[in-house]
């Protein structure tokens, strides 16, 4: 069977609610952080080579990264839903936000996270200049969903579950304020009803109140 190896609060969340999605059977298996540094505990870190979340295993199989683990699991369990075909119009934009989530948005959150850490509030040219691909990013995140329901237009694809987590659980380690950002907000409410993304939440992060405001 599938196992789903989800570490609390952390990008795994996309895949717990993959395959609630999809309806489709398997094992989740939770880990809690340390307490003290936040990081995965060492039997999490043993599951992959990398060390990293997320992580499954189907069978022999053993896969690391989110999108290649989406890719998978959506060929293998999912016929191909939540993806758009070569020939469609929103093909294109599809690609876009699905690697745009960790190519470039969660990268930015990333570095806001280490920068505010280590500089301890000081600013200078070069620290606003990283800092500032955060804001870049929601706004082209605002000025899309001001058009479109979803990422890849008027319809629900991977590319919103790639993209969920940088708008809402990444902000547990990296706050920022919604308000600038309504069509954002709306987006965020339209998730937030979806049955499947309820049940992986609770099953995921039960404490965890989904930051979608």
């Amino acid at each position: 069977m599938l196992t789903v190896h989800h570490l609390g609060i952390s990008q795994s969340e996309r895949i717990v609610w993959l395959c609630e999605e999809l309806e489709i059977p398997y094992q989740l298996i939770r880990y809690d952080r340390d307490p003290k540094t936040r990081l995965a505990p060492e039997e999490y870190k043993a599951l992959h080579p990398f060390g990293t979340a997320p992580v499954i295993n189907d069978g022999d199989v053993v896969l690391a990264e989110s999108g290649a683990i989406i890719d998978y699991i959506i060929s293998k369990y999912g016929n191909g839903r939540f993806t758009l075909k070569a020939d469609h119009s929103n093909f294109a934009d599809y690609l876009f936000w699905y690697h745009f989530a960790n190519g470039s948005m969660m990268q930015a959150l990333s570095i806001d996270l280490v920068v505010n850490r280590i500089s301890g509030g000081t600013r200078d040219p070069v620290i606003e200049s990283l800092l500032d691909r955060v804001y870049r990013a929601f706004d082209l995140v605002e000025k899309r969903l001001s058009i479109f329901d979803y990422f890849a237009g008027n319809e629900f694809t991977a590319s919103d579950i790639m993209m969920l987590f940088p708008l809402t659980t990444m902000r547990v380690y990296t706050p920022l304020d919604l308000k600038p950002y309504p069509s954002i907000r709306a987006y965020l409410k339209r998730i937030g009803t979806r049955p499947a993304y309820q049940r992986a939440m609770k099953k995921g992060d039960p404490d965890l109140i989904p930051l979608l405001d």
